[in-house]
């Protein structure tokens, strides 16, 4: 029986909701490089990625792409596109091998037409997720450059309470992720190097310090 995450988007989903969600979804596999879509292009599913890694990215107006996140199981996605079917506003993109689950738009308004009551539930959700939406501007805007870094560090890691673990992305990255200058990443972490916060090693960043990169996050500031 598929079943959807108990994450982001959907974990204050009623039961019903859930079950009504998961047996509407369908399987899709990504092979590595592969684009599940493109900036632009019509939406009209949300995804949950259940193995694998997948990038998001925007096409900045000069024509450079700029990374903004990267997605591993247990991520939800698309999910604006559940009420309001529309242009894609990122691309997603396949690191490696991966699968993930579609929900259409097209199927869920059909079970609501079918079971009402549970119209209420998706309208919830709607302004959680728009809640969550004016939090991650706040901090694009107002926090230091360190306390995204922190935040963005703590979103990519293996779920883990254990260390070290590797962030598998490089500086130049991490600044495109952060939304920074690479010089300023490379400040900011030279300065966590000193504090045996986390070190560099060839694969990425080696977290070695969690309860000090929570404290740098600073996550009661918003």
């Amino acid at each position: 029986m598929i079943s959807l995450p108990n994450t982001g988007f959907l974990a204050d989903a009623s039961d019903r909701l859930k079950s009504m969600m998961a047996a509407q979804a369908r399987p899709v596999s990504l092979s590595r490089g592969q684009v599940l879509f493109d900036q632009g292009d019509p939406g009209d599913a949300l995804f949950a990625v259940t193995d694998g890694a997948l990038e998001v990215s925007v096409l900045s107006l000069q024509g450079r792409k700029l990374a903004l996140d990267l997605m591993g199981p247990g991520a939800i996605f698309g999910e604006i596109s559940l009420f309001d079917p529309g242009p894609r506003t990122a691309t997603i993109t396949a690191t490696q091998p991966s699968q993930v689950l579609r929900v259409r738009n097209a199927d869920i308004l059909a079970q609501i037409n079918k079971h009402p009551e549970l119209a209420g539930d998706m309208i919830r959700l709607a302004g959680l997720r728009m809640r969550w939406m004016g939090r991650q501007l706040n901090e694009q805007v107002f926090l230091p450059v360190p306390t995204r870094l922190a935040r963005k560090l703590l979103h990519l890691a293996p779920v883990s309470d254990s260390c070290p673990k590797t962030v598998a992305l490089s500086q130049t990255e991490l600044a495109e992720y952060v939304g920074a200058t690479r010089e300023a990443i490379s400040k900011t972490i030279a300065a966590w190097k000193r504090l045996g916060v986390i070190e560099t090693v060839r694969s990425g960043i080696l977290i070695q310090d969690l309860e000090a990169l929570h404290v740098l996050a600073d996550l009661e500031q918003i």
